[in-house]
């Protein structure tokens, strides 16, 4: 598989892997023929970037933290959550609860892969997306920080609906600048009163925006007065915004790029524990991924080792017919050679 522009698809093509709409349904299955109109509705909605298969990567899978069945069951419960929040009718706790026993379920037994946030990224799904990968990352980070699997739910919870404040409709006259009208505020006061929920969940969706030297929102807390929770949220929050946009700039990073981003806020905006282990669970080369080495050599990232993120395995294809040469460089072991370009 190929992880490529949209503009370089070509009709024919056959996709890599399933597009979801917001509430779960399959938009595009894995496997299908892409057609003019297809790759044209694809970009209508904001799609980007696709997996496509790939003669000379047929054996590449990605292999996800998440099943489909998971990922499917928490987004149609997400939906069906935030529209209620938005309608001003009661949603369940009991809902999310048992999504985030599948999802942590599946986080326990893959807990060795690499997260790669492959999930194709929709303007339709984008908010929900944002939220499952935001509950994945800072599931894996809480795991390798040793909390229990108790610890782990609530974390995973308030990953979750860190941003349900966002759904809340405010008044015409609300003044933007009051700080108890700022989503996070606003997420607070909904979960605090679902007796369901560990009142620790409602805490990190209200500072998730809280950074370490006080600059933050809503309160400008700092220190060791922001919960490790809301720590881990804010770095895992950080990471898939500046993947999916840049963080409101509106040109999306780049894994690698990102990375380097949140490494340059250690200890001033984010906490440098819960970014070490960040390190640790990200993939910074994701598997498909078309780079350039050191050796002015072209390849695809076909293979990633846990531990150490940013030396993948990956492949070169060289020639065609009976002049083509195919090698795999491995980097874990070529400690010479290193990616210097991720090419689009």
């Amino acid at each position: 598989m190929r992880f490529i522009s949209i503009e370089d698809i070509e009709p024919g093509q056959l996709l890599g892997k399933t597009v979801y709409s917001s509430n779960g349904t399959v938009l595009l299955s894995s496997g299908v023929q892409l057609t003019v109109y297809m790759i044209s509705t694809l970009k209508r909605i904001g799609v980007s970037m696709l997996y496509i298969k790939h003669p000379d990567y047929e054996d590449i899978e990605i292999e996800d933290v998440l099943s489909e069945s998971t990922k499917q069951a928490v987004f149609r419960d997400m939906s069906e959550t935030l529209e209620a929040v938005r309608s001003g009718k009661e949603w369940s706790p009991r809902k999310i609860s048992a999504s985030v026993d599948s999802l942590l379920t599946d986080v326990l037994n893959h807990k060795e892969v690499l997260v790669q946030l492959s999930e194709i990224r929709t303007a339709d799904n984008a908010a929900y997306l944002h939220a499952v990968n935001v509950c994945l990352i800072a599931s894996m980070m809480g795991l390798n920080l040793g909390l229990n699997y108790g610890q782990l739910k609530d974390l995973a919870i308030g990953a979750l609906l860190h941003d349900i404040g966002k759904n809340i409709p405010l008044p015409e006259d609300a003044d933007p600048q009051d700080a108890k009208n700022h989503h996070t505020w606003r997420g607070f006061e909904i979960l605090k009163h679902k007796r369901e929920f560990n009142l620790l969940i409602a805490h990190t969706a209200f500072q998730h925006h809280e950074r370490l030297n006080g600059t933050g929102v809503p309160r400008g807390l700092n220190g060791e007065a922001i919960h490790q929770f809301a720590k881990i949220v804010a770095v895992a929050n950080m990471y898939d915004n500046f993947i999916a946009d840049g963080n409101g700039t509106g040109r999306a990073m780049l894994p690698h790029e990102a990375c380097e981003q949140l490494m340059a806020c250690s200890e001033q905006v984010l906490d440098r524990d819960v970014l070490v282990e960040f390190t640790r669970i990200v993939s910074v080369y994701p598997t498909g991924t078309a780079v350039r080495l050191s050796t002015k050599e072209t390849g695809v990232v076909v293979r990633q080792h846990r531990g150490l993120p940013g030396r993948p395995a990956v492949r070169v294809v060289q020639g065609s017919g009976e002049l083509l040469e195919v090698k795999e460089v491995d980097l874990a072991n070529e400690t010479t050679v290193f990616i210097e370009a991720v090419l689009a």
